[in-house]
């Protein structure tokens, strides 16, 4: 093999390694001006109720919840399979709060950028759904999403991964999601995600004693659909405090740009290298081995 077929080999498959990979990894284009939908849950006026919980569960024929049984606030609780939205209660330095938990929707979601068929996906309107039909049962949405959201069903015999999805049918059907629909003290608020920072801010600084200066989900790992407010800092209600404001997949995106580079061009690199040595001895009339 000539050096100049050696280059042109090593260079076609660093073309095919790179492309795709970069396409893949990259937020999806937005290509006009739809807005994120967003919820903003204010957990100063939650009261514990469970009914955005029940609501849930009613809408995706999930089992349904016994909401007057208060046994369930004895510990935080995680979401599972079959409860993608749970509500916790925590003794804070200010008294008694309640917190409702779910996928947070993430702007620029790991999950969805760590999948490598794309079954997690990032709609254009903000809700983060998965696709039955295309997943490969990798789980690498799991372990890529900060909030420890998406569950798999271990039990299963056709196990799928199970998350809130944001009522995306809903929403497409120009509802609000049960959740908000279904909660009795307007804890939980709907809107584009611009309108829901405003009123955010605007709770904030027309009542500073009554919230924290901050909304969780503003900036977190590059922002989430999902914003909270709070009366006390949110680490004493059960949020991480220490995602940073980088979105998940550009802590990744170089690893994962590399990996394919690595898989196509280093047995093109030592089979070139084979042929262009054995080329090279044969002019020097050494015997090939």
């Amino acid at each position: 093999m000539e050096r100049r077929q050696f280059l042109k080999l090593v260079g076609g498959a660093a073309g095919t390694g790179l492309l795709p990979g970069r396409a893949s990894g990259r937020a999806p284009a937005r290509g006009d001006d739809t807005e994120f939908l967003s919820v903003l849950v204010d957990t100063v006026r939650c009261n514990g109720c469970r009914k955005c919980e029940e609501a849930c569960a009613e809408t995706h024929a999930l089992p349904v919840p016994d909401i007057k049984d208060k046994s369930v606030f004895a510990q935080p609780r995680r979401t599972s399979p079959s409860q993608w939205t749970v509500v916790n209660r925590f003794e804070t330095e200010k008294g008694e709060f309640f917190v409702k938990r779910q996928c947070m929707h993430c702007n620029q979601p790991g999950c969805a950028s760590a999948c490598l068929v794309q079954a997690m996906h990032k709609t254009r309107r903000g809700p983060v759904i998965w696709r039955g039909d295309k997943c490969m049962g990798c789980r690498y949405c799991m372990i890529s999403c900060p909030f420890d959201v998406p569950k798999f069903e271990y039990h299963s015999a056709n196990p799928k991964i199970q998350k809130c999805v944001f009522c995306a049918e809903r929403l497409q059907q120009g509802q609000i999601p049960a959740c908000v629909e279904g909660c009795p003290v307007e804890a939980l608020a709907f809107g584009t995600r611009r309108e829901l920072v405003e009123i955010a801010r605007s709770r904030i600084y027309g009542n500073p004693e009554k919230y924290v200066h901050d909304i969780y989900g503003e900036c977190e790992v590059g922002g989430t659909s999902w914003l909270y407010l709070s009366a006390v800092p949110f680490k004493q209600i059960g949020f991480r405090t220490d995602l940073g404001t980088t979105p998940i997949p550009e802590h990744t995106q170089d690893f994962l740009y590399s990996v394919p580079i690595i898989l196509l061009l280093w047995p093109a690199f030592l089979y070139g290298a084979s042929r262009t040595r054995r080329a090279e001895r044969e002019t020097l009339g050494e015997e090939a081995p």
